[in-house]
């Protein structure tokens, strides 16, 4: 396995990997779901790695008493808000120089920092449930120069409810038989679920205008 295949393989089969890497390391396992959790969250260039599905999965070995849920949630939360505090202040520092003027204008800063504004701390959290788009929210909040301190308050809050939301999805649900025998599906239903609201956002955009441009 090699490439896409040998990632989509790991997601699929997560748990697996999972158990294994706890009997050979034990608790420097937790360190390692932080570690994963933190650069998902916190590096630009890290938005594929399997956060919503690893969060599942280890609310499923919390479940079965292979893991600790206290342990998991206080490790993943730290995780993910440090991850978007870091984010935040990479932005802040080196957003706008990092685009160089040429794709973020005055005129676009303008009416990102306005947006901030307005729905600032709803997109902090709500971007915590979409793939892809929540590494790059605390980015440009931090490029919008959103308040720091107003930015903590939505981050602690999207962090608690995103990993205690899908640790506990799994802590319960993954006590059925059914989805115990079926995990790998059920995996790929929460990628696919995840995935749906940036996969329409995409259509609406290619989806030529409608009205009366030619009258």
């Amino acid at each position: 396995m090699s490439g896409l295949s040998g990632i989509f393989h790991v997601l699929l089969h997560f748990d697996q990997y999972l158990v294994l890497f706890l009997r050979e390391y034990g608790i420097w396992v937790y360190v390692l779901l932080f570690l994963i959790l933190f650069a998902e969250t916190g590096l630009v260039i890290m938005p594929v790695l399997p956060g919503d599905s690893m969060l599942f999965v280890c609310g499923t070995l919390a479940g079965a008493g292979v893991m600790s849920a206290p342990w998991l949630l206080g490790v993943l939360i730290s995780a993910a808000t440090l991850g978007d505090a870091v984010n935040y202040w990479m932005g802040r520092r080196w957003g706008v120089r990092l685009f160089g003027g040429r794709l973020l204008n005055t005129y676009h800063l303008d009416l990102t920092r306005r947006f901030y504004v307005r729905h600032g701390g709803k997109a902090v959290i709500i971007a915590r449930f979409l793939p892809i788009i929540r590494t790059f929210v605390p980015f440009v909040a931090g490029i919008a120069a959103m308040p720091y301190r107003r930015f903590f308050g939505f981050n602690l809050s999207g962090a608690a409810l995103w990993v205690g939301g899908l640790l506990g999805a799994g802590y319960f649900l993954g006590r059925f038989p059914w989805v115990k025998s079926h995990l790998s599906m059920v995996l790929v239903m929460i990628i696919a679920i995840s995935l749906l609201p940036a996969l329409l956002a995409w259509l609406r955009q290619r989806r030529p205008p409608t009205g009366n441009a030619s009258r």
